[in-house]
């Protein structure tokens, strides 16, 4: 059998899954991406050139999705020249994000067609106007967020099947398209992140963090608002006052990954550092950026509280590798984390916005870490149970066989 993926960060959610086709003589595996895509072993890789030409001439209500039919063009041209190097896909697995998928149906029509159904976009109950801190939209902004929603929708009316990795982010789309979206998360590896008691940090100061250290970790793609950069700053204070040891690592870069730049031109890491700045011992915060994957590894396993904020948005990878590196998880009781933590069991949960009680549960955490064992070896269960990758892969190749039947 023919396996196409499309992906423009090829592999990214289709590792695993590609990884297990990849390992079967009976496929061939070829994949499609940009020039952020990685090679996969096993797999045929093609990579598109898409530059973004500017929307000057583009009513702003469009703009998006001139560059999604832009990079369909792309990924056309590299469809016709698998065609012609005699690979013809029974089977499409693409991303429905990006424009990708536009393009699919037309040019193979008897292929399945199965798209990756990560996050459709709300008005309301949802990222948007979740935090009343931040300017609201007005009716063209809303306009502008419903439009995002267009490639989406037509690679729903085509696909013969959609895969969302939790319950919560497929109860984003409409109630007409949810019966053909399955739930299957993409797994993490869990064999890799595990607990590690002899783990050690550094940090770049060469000061070294292990697990009898009072480590606090936040971790995001990006420090902003949208994962809760913002409550956990504002917690810090009186988290590291009644925590004189306490040492505390944020990971993450100082750009934008999700919502609005911060109107002032800075990065939303200098507004909410220069907000609480003057009020705690800055030689204990270490912004380390983005790390390697093997010392944001070790820094996860020294860790004894880790913060995981968010809106209601899509779950990061890096509370699932946090759980499985046996965490204690202090989340924010948001509709996405609460699919995964439930409070008391296998994390603590706090009100999003609420920075003094954030502050409490990480004080404890800290202060008492046998008193939360319990919970931390729970963290690695729920892992295990519901995220190894290849029980993951497992459960989405069997979903691929049922829309081949």
């Amino acid at each position: 059998m023919n396996i196409l993926f499309v992906h423009t960060n090829f592999p990214a959610q289709f590792r695993y899954l590609a990884e297990v086709l990849a390992a079967d003589p009976a496929h061939r595996v070829a994949a499609i991406g940009s020039q952020t895509a990685g090679q996969l072993r096993g797999v045929r890789l093609e990579r598109y050139h898409f530059h973004d030409v500017g929307h000057a001439a583009v009513h702003s209500f469009a703009r998006r999705f001139d560059s999604e039919a832009r990079r369909a063009e792309q990924v056309l041209y590299t469809l016709i020249a698998l065609e012609n190097s005699g690979f013809i896909p029974d089977v499409i697995v693409a991303h429905s994000g990006w424009g990708e998928t536009l393009p699919l149906r037309a040019k193979f029509p008897r292929a399945r067609l199965i798209v990756y159904c990560e996050y459709f976009y709300r008005e309301h109950g949802q990222d948007v106007h979740f935090d009343p801190e931040f300017p609201q939209f007005g009716v063209d902004g809303m306009t502008y967020l419903r439009a995002k929603n267009a490639s989406q929708l037509l690679a729903l009316a085509e696909c013969d099947l959609g895969l969302s990795p939790t319950l919560w982010q497929r109860s984003t789309y409409p109630d007409a398209f949810q019966g053909k979206i399955a739930v299957a998360h993409e797994g993490v590896d869990t064999e890799a992140v595990r607990p590690d008691d002899r783990a050690v940090f550094h940090l770049p100061s060469g000061f070294a963090l292990t697990a009898q250290t009072e480590v606090l970790t936040f971790v995001a793609r990006n420090l902003e608002p949208l994962r809760g950069y913002h409550v956990f700053m504002r917690a810090l204070p009186e988290i590291l006052h009644a925590r004189p040891q306490a040492q505390v690592v944020i990971v993450g870069g100082d750009g934008v990954s999700y919502g609005p730049s911060s109107p002032d031109g800075r990065t939303w890491k200098d507004v909410f550092w220069g907000e609480v700045a003057p009020r705690l011992d800055p030689r204990r915060v270490h912004f380390v950026g983005a790390l390697a994957y093997g010392h944001y590894l070790q820094l996860l396993q020294v860790s004894r509280a880790h913060v995981y904020l968010t809106y209601p948005f899509v779950l990061s990878w890096s509370l699932i590798e946090a759980l499985s590196a046996g965490c204690l998880i202090v989340g924010s009781d948001t509709a996405p984390v609460r699919e995964v933590i439930t409070h008391g069991q296998n994390g603590l949960l706090v009100p999003f916005f609420d920075a003094r009680s954030l502050a409490a549960a990480a004080i404890a955490a800290l202060g008492d870490p046998r008193r939360f064992a319990r919970l931390r070896q729970r963290a690695r269960e729920t892992a295990t149970a519901g995220f190894e990758r290849r029980r993951a892969a497992a459960g989405q190749l069997a979903l691929l066989q049922s829309a081949l039947r």
